[in-house]
């Protein structure tokens, strides 16, 4: 959507902060009466008090979400009617897509068209996974003439979902909507940096037509609300996207408790390989520039290893560095901004931490490297890159979660191959060069969960999103998702 700044300042002025928790179907106050605050990263000012939930709150969310299951007022739906109520759905985020953008703009200072572009995406997932309810058939088995055996899904129950800050909506509606279609309940605990658009959208979801307790929202912190999901024995699944650190605590929260499913996306350190016969340089080394530093660098998938043949090195890197130039961070509710802020003053200091270890380890700024606009008392870092990083330094090795991108040159495919699959995490490789042979070989030998050839683009629904190694498992998007929110039944009937 096109906008004019004039029209986000007004729209931001007229928003009415939803900052209570939202509840079979209401909002309401913590139970503690407890609030924290809302600071925004554009300037570092207060937003908002908004509740913090805890282990009760927690309680009456898995309550409400388990009546409203088993009374079936939305599990036993018809299909065609749970359909149509999400697409309503979509259809009200879509109606106040700026509204739910600013939101997100104010929260995490995502950049307002990205932002808005972010709940477009919402839109499109939601409205997909919404087709998709009406389309999917049970089986049934092949069996004698005096027996009838059927296959079916069927829900799980209560879904848990806690979400990170840098895509707030986008990444609790990867997980909702597919929850949602299958007929499940739903609470979501949204990063206690980002909950305003998802406190909004429970209320859109309601006005669509989703029934009481359906879904709810608990904002708080990762060590009451979340682990209170975690472990709760009422909770079917936990869907989670964040830190590998907290991920594992997701899993040992399962065996303490009910052995819930869980499913984890936890971050990467993305090879980015460019070979000397790349198809062309200058398209490459934009990706590279608009792939790592998009979002502030606040992205799971980033490839944050530029993996450049060294007959090309130098060549390469002047480019990257004159495609680094448009992403200098500025207002965020600037329509024409690219870079927007760091999430908080927590992240900035972590971003900048890094920055030094890699100058104390060796590895020499071409670009970036500083902090800016403090004046604002905001949080803006610039764009980074890094040459002469060898792989086993702290910056190659570490999910940073900022604009720094480093670079690391090898001399053939064996050795990009090494130094590609020489890392924890396996989430997305990207890979450039014309000789198709190659390419394919690469791709197979790769350890991670997605490998783009030549290309950045993977934001098509129908494509699904996850990682091997310790970016967790499970996949977001596409049909492989509805598989994680349904349980399979083998219904046997014996004719006499």
């Amino acid at each position: 959507m096109a906008l004019a700044h004039s029209d986000v300042i007004e729209k931001k002025s007229s928003i009415d902060l939803k900052t209570q928790a939202f509840i079979g179907g209401n909002y309401t106050n913590s139970l503690s009466g407890k609030t924290f605050e809302s600071i925004s990263p554009v300037d570092g000012n207060l937003i908002a008090q908004v509740a913090e939930c805890d282990v009760e709150d927690i309680n009456n969310a898995v309550n409400a979400a388990r009546t409203v299951f088993e009374k079936g007022s939305w599990s036993r739906m018809a299909p065609s009617k749970r359909k149509k109520i999400l697409f309503n759905f979509a259809d009200l985020m879509k109606k106040n897509i700026l509204e739910l953008g600013l939101l997100e703009t104010m929260n995490m200072g995502k950049p307002i068209t990205r932002a808005t572009g972010d709940i477009a995406a919402c839109v499109n997932c939601t409205k997909w996974y919404a087709e998709a309810i009406d389309k999917l058939y049970d089986d049934v088995a092949p069996t004698g003439d005096n027996l009838i055996a059927t296959i079916t899904k069927e829900p799980l129950g209560v879904v848990g979902a806690v979400t990170p800050w840098n895509f707030p909506l986008l990444m609790a509606c990867w997980k909702f909507a597919p929850a949602l279609a299958t007929g499940n309940s739903f609470i979501l605990k949204p990063a206690e940096q980002s909950p305003l658009s998802a406190l909004r959208v429970a209320e859109l979801a309601m006005e669509a037509g989703i029934p009481e307790g359906v879904f709810n929202v608990v904002p708080g912190f990762g060590p009451t609300a979340g682990k209170a999901l975690g472990t709760h024995m009422d909770v079917d699944k936990l869907g989670f996207t964040g830190s590998t650190e907290v991920g594992r605590y997701f899993l040992s929260y399962s065996g303490e408790s009910n052995m819930k499913r869980v499913s984890l996306e936890c971050g990467g350190k993305s090879p980015n390989i460019i070979f000397g016969d790349a198809p062309d340089l200058d398209f490459a080394a934009k990706m590279a520039a608009d792939g790592m530093f998009g979002n502030s660098g606040q992205v799971c998938d980033a490839p944050s290893r530029l993996l450049i043949q060294k007959s090309i090195k130098d060549e390469f890197l002047e480019k990257v560095v004159e495609y680094s130039k448009p992403w200098l961070p500025s207002d965020p509710f600037d329509p024409k901004t690219l870079m927007g802020s760091i999430v908080d003053q927590t992240q900035t200091e972590r971003i900048l931490d890094y920055i030094d270890k890699g100058k104390s380890e060796g590895a020499n700024v071409l670009t970036g490297g500083d902090q800016v606009m403090q004046d604002t008392g905001g949080y803006y870092v610039n764009p980074t890159v890094f040459k002469d990083v060898k792989n086993e330094m702290t910056v190659a090795k570490d999910e940073i979660f900022g604009p720094v991108l480093c670079a690391i040159d090898f001399e053939n495919e064996d050795e990009a191959l090494q130094i590609a699959n020489d890392t924890h995490y396996g989430l997305n490789a990207m890979i450039w060069s014309n000789d198709l042979n190659k390419v394919h070989k690469l791709a197979k030998r790769i350890k991670s969960g997605k490998v783009l050839i030549n290309s950045v683009s993977d934001g098509d629904m129908s494509l699904p999103h996850g990682g091997y190694k310790q970016s967790g498992f499970g996949r977001d998007k596409s049909l492989e998702a509805l598989g994680q929110y349904t349980q399979t039944k083998l219904t046997l009937i014996e004719i006499k």
